[in-house]
């Protein structure tokens, strides 16, 4: 079945996002990062990877992923280790960039969200 899956780096300067399939245990998977605010061939990081979910033994305890992800076209490369959370509600959409409100310059595209009334244009300043 089809997988897809977003984070957001814990200091918030990077988030990321794949999509892949998963076979059994196994997610094989590909991989987009982008630094937020960024511009240039350096803003956003591609790559692969695969993923094995494991239950462990006993009671309460946290299901974990295990893999690897690589650039570009590698699969392997940087050995990944994570637990699931648990009690927390998935919101995909909660994650990700919009465009220019991701470095404070705000929805250009959007409606206007700022408060009060339009103030007149001013006279330009006399020589």
């Amino acid at each position: 079945f089809s997988v897809v899956g977003r984070w957001i780096r814990p200091v918030k300067d990077r988030w990321g996002e794949l999509k892949g399939e998963a076979n059994g245990d196994v997610l094989r998977f590909e991989w987009k990062e982008h630094v937020i605010g960024g511009v240039g061939p350096k803003s956003l990081k591609t790559g692969h990877g695969y993923f094995k979910y494991k239950r462990p033994a006993g009671d309460n305890v946290d299901d974990q992923i295990f893999g690897e992800v690589g650039d570009g076209e590698d699969e392997v490369g940087l050995p990944w280790e994570a637990g699931k959370q648990r009690n927390v509600q998935v919101d995909l959409e909660s994650i990700g960039g919009s465009g220019a409100s991701d470095i404070g310059g705000g929805d250009w595209d959007g409606p206007n969200k700022e408060s009060g009334s339009a103030e007149p244009p001013a006279a330009p300043p006399s020589p």
